[in-house]
């Protein structure tokens, strides 16, 4: 959440700055600003509301300069604004800070600041820290913003410039990301990669409590000591088009309709002359023998694939898995220790709350693996090892392909791991790679029967509330199907284990209440057909998905949702496609914005 941009050469900025908040619209906001230093001068300029807004204000102003920083901002400290929005500066308007995060300890600071005889005019956080600066100021700015982190607690990535030095900018991260793009007499950064694509391809990813002095010519770095960093230059393989929505309508059909790349990808580096390589984790089989317990910890989407994991790992393993919700784990007081191994998910690599999990797993000495789709994240660069998901840029904020990812990166590592403890007979083994092979090619199938899905659509947009039931795995996959539908349609939706209905939840259910009714396990299946017949009865419309070749569902439901055979444990990787879709459509047929639902952010890195 929030997007910070900022640029430094011989080039206008203000341009830079407006292209680059563009590639960071994703990440969510509810206003927009930017500061441009003129040498003289830093004017600045910012509005609530998207970035055409600040656009249609900034047509006719005079942002001249060629040193500048700019930011979108999600609100958590005062509400959206022209006030609260940033760059925010300090009395004399000659400091300008731009701040992704927050500052926990803002009440005292700003208390202490009051009494200074400092005035504030924003509700927000980021304002003490122009102030604090400003504070500390005596011509050296590097040292006024490490000083001032020392006064800070919280989270932050952080921009500054002040009028006494038109030649450069300081920054400085801790517990949010930003990246420095190197250029030939100019310089970026950036709170992620796409919003420096166009530039260049050359990147440091700095590091927590690290701050850097950015000139056109250069780049310094040090530590909290104060003492200089030595940084490796990352080169950005993918290219800029893979983040454009390149014909589709939106970001998030696109990238639906990339999920068979996607599976390909993450595939094809993971299995050789039909076994699995895991090198990536390493993990042997010595290292299981002594695991009591695993645990998946992640948030929202990607806990949604940890449930999903828990299912299969316990199946294929027989060790127990728990799969915990990251902004709740660490404040229960975690029974955790070195026979543990934790895997933690989450696309982005630095969601916040999964990092500080991350953090207490490691010190309590458990084994961390880290599912991510971004190289150089934080979770990458910290965990004990990475299993990277190939999914490509994903910019939509309701997650797909990295969901499916996930999903398929959880299946490998289970293989894996069944495999080394000796729980899955050859035959088996083989046969669910043969299947897991086939999934680009099945999963490309659902998407051309896309047809139906759209239709589903079409006959229960208006609804109020819209239930999803499914047992076993199908319940597990459910629950995602839910969140993607409240995620971008903003209708009211709750999934249930389906044999729980009779336990409260079929009171809700009235005539022409759609349920989208989950039933592609074989064992389960007769079961969850009674559980339709229940919803059915008080004159639910049910929408069900179904494996192909089950036709006897057909009249017992309104609607079928078919997926292609395959091997029963692997069906919520295809079974996920449709639930993808269905909200999609129903969110477009309600008129929503589907790439940048209200209140919502791609990559959440506050509490």
């Amino acid at each position: 959440m929030c997007g910070i941009i900022g640029y430094i050469g011989d080039k206008p900025a203000l341009p830079i700055l407006i292209d680059g908040l563009k590639k960071l619209e994703y990440r969510g906001y509810d206003s927009a600003g930017v500061a441009v230093h003129n040498g003289k001068q830093i004017n600045i300029n910012k509005a609530k509301g998207r970035l055409t807004v600040l656009e249609e204000r900034i047509k006719h102003s005079q942002l001249n300069g060629t040193l500048g920083i700019g930011h979108t901002r999600w609100a958590t400290h005062g509400e959206p604004s022209d006030i609260n929005s940033h760059p925010h500066t300090n009395q004399l308007g000659d400091i300008a800070v731009v701040h992704n995060g927050i500052i926990e300890n803002y009440m005292r600071l700003k208390s202490w600041l009051q009494r200074e005889g400092y005035e504030f005019t924003s509700d927000t956080d980021t304002e003490v820290v122009a102030h604090i600066i400003n504070y500390y100021y005596n011509g050296d700015l590097v040292e006024a913003v490490r000083n001032t982190l020392d006064r800070i607690e919280g989270s932050y990535a952080l921009a500054v410039i002040a009028k006494n030095h038109p030649e450069c900018m300081v920054v400085a991260r801790k517990d949010s990301p930003l990246v420095i793009g190197l250029g030939e007499g100019e310089n970026f950064i950036a709170s992620d990669i796409p919003a420096l694509l166009r530039y260049t391809r050359k990147v440091y990813f700095l590091e927590d409590k690290e701050i850097a002095l950015i000139c056109k010519d250069g780049v310094n770095i040090i530590n909290q000591y104060g003492e200089e960093v030595k940084k490796e230059v990352f080169e950005v393989t993918w290219d800029v088009e893979a983040a454009e929505k390149g014909g589709y309508q939106h970001f998030m059909l696109k990238e639906i309709h990339e999920e068979p790349k996607a599976l390909r990808d993450t595939l094809t580096s993971r299995i050789r002359e039909g076994r699995i390589e895991l090198s990536d984790i390493g993990i042997t089989r010595e290292q299981l023998e002594k695991v009591g317990k695993i645990l998946i910890v992640a948030c929202g989407t990607a806990y949604h694939a940890g449930i999903v994991g828990k299912y299969v790992i316990e199946k294929l393993v027989r060790i127990p898995v728990d799969a915990e919700i990251a902004s709740e784990f660490r404040y229960r007081d975690p029974i955790i220790n070195e026979n543990n191994i934790v895997i933690i998910i989450s696309q982005s690599g630095e969601t916040a709350d999964t990092l500080a999990a991350m953090r207490l797993c490691k010190e309590k000495g458990a084994k961390v693996i880290a599912i991510t789709n971004v190289v150089g994240s934080t979770l990458a660069r910290e965990a004990d090892h990475v299993l990277y998901t190939w999914a490509g840029p994903e910019i939509a904020v309701a997650s797909t392909k990295a969901y499916i990812t996930q999903l398929l990166c959880l299946y490998l590592m289970a293989l894996d791991f069944a495999d080394k403890m000796g729980r899955i007979s050859q035959e088996e083994y083989r046969q669910m790679i043969e299947e897991m092979q086939k999934l680009p090619e099945l999963a490309q199938k659902v998407l051309d029967n896309k047809q139906i899905i759209q239709k589903c659509a079409d006959e229960t947009f208006n609804a109020n509330s819209i239930f999803y039931i499914g047992r076993g795995l199908d319940y597990a996959v459910a629950v995602e199907g839910s969140l993607k539908l409240k995620e971008i349609s903003y209708i009211h939706s709750e999934a249930y284990a389906a044999g729980e209905l009779k336990h409260g939840t079929i009171a809700l259910i009235e005539d022409g209440t759609p349920v989208v009714a989950l039933a592609t396990q074989k064992n389960l299946f007769e079961k969850t057909l009674s559980n339709i017949k229940e919803v059915k009865a008080r004159g639910a419309f049910v929408i069900a998905v179904a494996v192909e070749g089950h036709a006897e569902i057909e009249m017992e439901v309104n609607r079928v949702i078919y997926i292609p055979p395959t091997h029963n444990m692997l069906a919520p990787i295809l079974m996920v496609i449709p639930l993808q879709l269905y909200a999609y459509y129903v969110a477009v047929a309600k008129g929503c914005d589907v790439d940048k639902p209200r209140n919502l952010a791609k990559s959440v890195t506050v509490e």
